[in-house]
């Protein structure tokens, strides 16, 4: 068993990335449906750095669930060191990995160990190491349920109906604005492997990455304006947002969707008129998507890519570096 306390990044204050602070704090205790993991490394994720810039309430949620001094982080592969006595199917020295209790901020992933509700976990593919898995579950995730399945019948904070992924196959094109990023570059990889056809958009010094990764085409949103050169797109997932969303709607046929993976600014009227649909779903956690997710993991059907990764010490160094933006894939934390 491990020693009754560790070493973990806290806010006692939010602010930039100074305030990430390395306390020693007590080992949390697994609950009922808990397992306590210890931490081989950690998925930096954007509600890291919004939580640290002052966020407290999740979208949906009505009041904060968040009390300082905090611990940031939902993402994080590990090995199994207890388990609560009604949890079947995991055992001590197991490898997990897992989003954990999104949408909250309860996940204190940035630790040396962490309490983890085994709903929420999968086996860590054998064939990856940790810090490759620990850069799969939010975003991975975030691609599987705004393309695959939702897995689950909460509703959205964003929209009142419920969610549909369009169904991708040889005769679907699909447009993915920041396809380099966490997100972008797993719904790539998803999408091909239903085996539609994909427009990658992202800044030029990733093109050589997104080929690599099975675009069909690429923009460079820095010398031209998607919305300019192609058309009759089925679908356009947007991990961008921001109120220049809307103009990827000229790019769909009629019958065409967008999702936008953080909620933009648009006109009911407006896409009616084009017939066409705009939807987005909030990501959950999910054990059982994760462990699918982990097969293609595993097969090398997809690829997690890794931007950079800092210890867990360093965490104010990552949080500088997502703050830089043009992130190719994902930030990761290591723990000794």
């Amino acid at each position: 068993m491990p020693t009754h306390t560790m070493r973990a990044v806290r806010l006692h204050e939010h602010g930039g990335p100074e305030v990430l602070r390395y306390d020693e704090v007590p080992v949390p205790e697994p609950g009922p449906g808990e397992v306590l993991v210890r931490v081989h490394a950690v998925g930096v994720n954007p509600p890291d750095w919004y939580l640290r810039d002052g966020l407290t309430t999740m979208p949906g949620e009505s009041e904060s669930t968040v009390s300082l001094p905090v611990i940031p982080g939902t993402d994080m592969s590990g090995v199994v060191e207890a388990v609560a006595a009604d949890v079947d199917g995991l055992a001590v020295g197991d490898e997990v990995f897992g989003l954990l209790r999104f949408p909250s901020f309860n996940g204190s992933a940035y630790a040396e160990y962490v309490a983890a509700p085994a709903s929420d976990l999968a086996r860590k593919p054998a064939g990856i190491d940790h810090v490759h898995a620990a850069g799969a579950p939010m975003a991975g995730l975030t691609a599987w349920q705004f393309l695959i399945e939702v897995g689950h019948d909460h509703p959205s904070p964003f929209q009142e109906a419920r969610h549909r992924p369009t169904a991708l196959d040889a005769d679907t094109t699909v447009l993915i604005n920041g396809a380099a990023g966490g997100v972008g570059h797993f719904a790539l990889q998803l999408a091909k492997w239903k085996g539609a056809r994909v427009i990658a958009v992202a800044s030029g010094a990733h093109a050589p990455f997104l080929s690599e990764l099975g675009a069909d085409q690429f923009i460079d949103y820095t010398k031209s304006r998607p919305e300019e050169l192609v058309h009759d797109i089925d679908l356009v997932l947007d991990t961008v947002g921001g109120p220049d969303s809307k103009r990827f709607l000229r790019t769909l046929k009629r019958g065409g969707a967008q999702f936008p993976v953080l909620p933009g600014d648009f006109d009911e009227e407006e896409t009616v008129k084009l017939g066409v649909t705009v939807s987005s779903a909030q990501v959950r956690s999910n054990g059982a998507q994760l462990a699918e997710l982990g097969r293609l993991l595993d097969a090398g059907t997809i690829h997690v890519a890794i931007d950079s990764t800092f210890a867990l010490t360093d965490a104010r160094a990552a949080h500088e570096r997502a703050a830089r933006g043009h992130i190719q894939g994902k930030i990761v934390l290591t723990v000794a």
